[in-house]
């Protein structure tokens, strides 16, 4: 932390209760921290529970690359019934009578393992033409929405009750539980929708570690923030890491270009050919984590990615 600014710079691992928004998170940590600049990175639905990466201060600038990354989720589909929101909080559109057994449950589910197309739901953030779908969804209007690719990266069934289906699906961005169990549904002829959801996994955050606002209250109040605040390079330990020379700190400073010269590698036995589109974290000289450099052929540079200086 930052006595002078009293800023904290960082990534909590929040674990979001039901009832409320990604956005509510934001709001309450604001208030907790005394701290504006806060973001979280990708939105959890209010009945959904678990697993979200709020970033801050510099942190914010990991929203998008943390948003991007793959997610894994535990969820129950309940089958023969379809709703408008494609959960259980919706306004029910169909019941259907289950009749399909458990081994056609488990051929429907691990069909979708892979790649496949999926229309986003109308309830849901995304943007047409300006408008936010749930905002129209609201307003009862419905727009055709194209068709998205997403990756269900893997997908197993951990328990079936029917007409309950308990699961865990790894995905990729952008991909909707709740449209994959209502597509499931369709594949089996009987409709489904999502009952419960729960996150357990985004990146390298995982649900084990995840603490309630109330607990981050508490060790704040402790003066104890610091012991759970991840730093910014723990996203990032994928990554070589290499220290800035002093010919090449005026240039990182200024997040300019660094020619090999200008660094040494952390580690004497990491590998040192630079593969086009390699990355790498870059260390000032006192050992701060500054930035993420990308390393590209046809220039025989290195250029920044994203600067935390």
């Amino acid at each position: 932390m930052n006595p002078q600014k009293n800023t904290w710079n960082g990534i909590l691992n929040v674990y979001k209760e039901q009832g409320y928004t990604s956005h509510d998170v934001v709001a309450k940590l604001r208030g907790i921290l005394k701290q504006k600049k806060i973001g979280h990175t990708g939105t959890l639905d209010p009945a959904a529970e678990g697993v979200l990466p709020v970033c801050l201060g510099k942190g914010t600038r990991l929203c998008e690359l943390l948003t991007d990354k793959q997610k894994t989720y535990r969820a129950v589909m309940l089958l023969g019934r379809v709703t408008d929101t494609q959960d259980t909080t919706g306004q029910i559109l169909e019941e259907n009578e289950v009749l399909v057994t458990e081994e056609q449950v488990t051929e429907a589910v691990l069909e979708f393992k892979g790649d496949y197309d999926q229309i986003p739901p109308m309830y849901s953030a995304l943007k047409v033409d300006g408008k936010k779908l749930c905002d129209l969804a609201r307003a009862g209007k419905t727009v055709e929405r194209k068709a998205r690719r997403v990756q269900i990266i893997d997908i197993q069934i951990e328990k079936i009750s029917l007409p309950r289906v308990t699961m865990t699906v790894t995905c990729s961005k952008g991909t909707y539980i709740r449209t994959l169990c209502h597509d499931i549904g369709i594949r089996l002829g009987c409709g489904a929708c999502m009952e419960k959801l729960l996150r357990t996994r985004v990146s390298c955050f995982e649900l084990k570690d995840s603490l309630k606002l109330s607990q981050i209250q508490e060790i704040h109040d402790a003066g104890e923030l610091e012991k759970v605040l991840i730093p910014l390079d723990a996203v990032f330990l994928q990554y070589p890491a290499v220290r800035i020379l002093t010919s090449g700190e005026k240039k990182l400073k200024n997040g300019n270009p660094l020619e090999p010269q200008d660094f040494t590698f952390c580690e004497p036995d990491q590998v040192q050919e630079k593969q086009c589109g390699e990355r790498f974290r870059v260390y000032g000289t006192d050992g701060t984590f500054a930035a993420l450099y990308e390393y590209r052929k046809e220039r025989e540079l290195f250029f920044p990615l994203k600067m935390f200086i």
